[in-house]
């Protein structure tokens, strides 16, 4: 991994425990500075990250010095060693940090992942393409989604607090949580109580052992458990719902600019033909390849249908959310795009109205039960509409029938 700038090493002056260990192990650079000097040291050094030890006196330093670490580009992260207050919005906490030397050391590396790859993308982002495709400025939280997990009385509060921020799919067993870990994907995972250690030990091992879920933010409140798991993003904490959620919400943040960041990099190489929210097809693509693929279709003699996915009253966030878990669903060979009043056009190529109809249906149904809409226990059941290629369609006629479908099925 490049490592272009130091690790700059925040505290009062005290010998730190992990700050030694780090240096030992020869990974990275580091530089010990103290509170009234942390601001010029980050100035003058342009650090790959920053590591703090803060306490509640250093609290209005922290503050400070985060809104700094913010505004650097390509991305630096600002790991938070035991916090004792709420954190800022872009400190990452790391706690238990007794013994776990590696754990430390694991998240930093999983933080400098993410500012390698932001260098990557505004290194991509020539002149033109930054036009044609903008990094998103917003706040990555804003389309983050988070899988809780949990029992008992203080899941609604859990569920409540996290709901305010992100956006949350719930789960009540283990199985439940598998099932929409394969379905879809997480920026990270709650974890609450009402499981035995035994059961959250078993859980937490498969996670680890899995590469596809390994790096996720995974928050767990459940008392009598140790860190030792091959999860780097794994915090083990206590306390109200909102100091849980207030604990996951920057770790889930920085998976969410990940995930950002990864799409903004598709459309790159896809020469700006993916939409970087979505990983969807842009407008104009799809307009090309639908129009492309009628006409390719009808020359064959083949089939090709069309499906409309739309919501009722819903925010942006399930429109993205939905087109997300389209874009991980559907088969290579069908394409599909976000229309900008929030539907979804979803094409399938070389099949039959009758097959459309049973993979739409197994698609609004993962949509179903994996989304949530703004009030708590609400599901969001998209409608569909579809249609068929017939002799002497064009593509235009092919989604004027949609329409109109659709039309006549909100009418009834």
């Amino acid at each position: 991994m490049s490592q272009p700038g130091p690790i700059i090493v925040v505290s009062s002056g005290e010998k730190l425990s992990f700050s030694t260990a780090l240096s030992e192990t020869r990974m990275f650079p580091l530089i010990d500075v103290i509170w009234p000097e942390a601001a010029q040291a980050v100035e003058k050094l342009q650090p790959a990250a920053v590591l703090v030890a803060a306490t509640e006196q250093t609290d209005p330093w922290l503050q400070k010095l985060a809104d700094q670490v913010a505004t650097l580009q390509p991305y630096v992260p600002l790991l938070v060693v035991d916090p004792k207050l709420p954190l800022p919005i872009n400190g990452i906490p790391f706690s238990q940090t007794g013994g776990s030397i590696e754990r430390l050391s694991a998240r930093l590396r999983t933080a400098l992942r993410v500012r390698t790859l932001h260098a990557t993308v505004l290194r991509r982002l020539t002149d033109d393409a930054a036009t044609r495709m903008p990094l998103l400025q917003s706040d990555p939280a804003a389309e983050a989604t988070v899988l809780l997990i949990g029992r008992g009385a203080a899941y609604p509060a859990l569920s409540v607090a996290l709901g305010e921020q992100l956006g949350v799919v719930g789960a009540l067993s283990i199985e439940a949580a598998a099932k929409h870990l394969n379905a879809r994907d997480v920026d990270g995972i709650v974890l609450g109580e009402g499981f035995s250690p035994r059961v959250v030990d078993a859980f937490l091992t498969v996670l680890a052992e899995d590469a596809r879920f390994r790096n996720l933010p995974i928050v767990v409140a459940v008392p009598g458990l140790s860190p030792a798991y091959d999860l780097p993003n794994l915090e083990i904490t206590s306390g109200e719902p909102v100091r849980i959620a207030a604990d996951a919400l920057p770790l889930i943040r920085q998976h969410a600019f990940e995930a950002r960041l990864s799409r903004t990099l598709s459309s790159i190489d896809s020469d700006g033909l993916l939409d970087s929210r979505t990983g969807l097809l842009t407008h104009p693509a799809f307009d090309r390849d639908f129009a492309t693929a009628v006409y390719q279709t009808a020359t064959r003699g083949s089939a090709l249908s069309v499906a409309r996915f739309s919501f009722d009253r819903v925010s942006e966030r399930i429109h993205l959310d939905a087109a997300r878990i389209i874009s991980r669903l559907m088969r290579r060979m069908d394409f599909a795009t976000l229309q900008d009043d929030g539907s979804l056009l979803v094409v399938f190529a070389e099949t039959e109205l009758r097959e459309a109809q049973a993979i739409a249906k197994r698609l609004s149904s993962v949509m179903k039960h994996t989304m949530h809409g703004p009030k708590r226990d609400s599901r969001v059941e998209p409608q569909i509409a579809l249609t068929a290629l017939q002799p002497q369609d064009s593509a235009r006629s092919i989604l004027g029938r949609l329409y109109a479908e659709d039309d006549r099925r909100a009418a009834s």
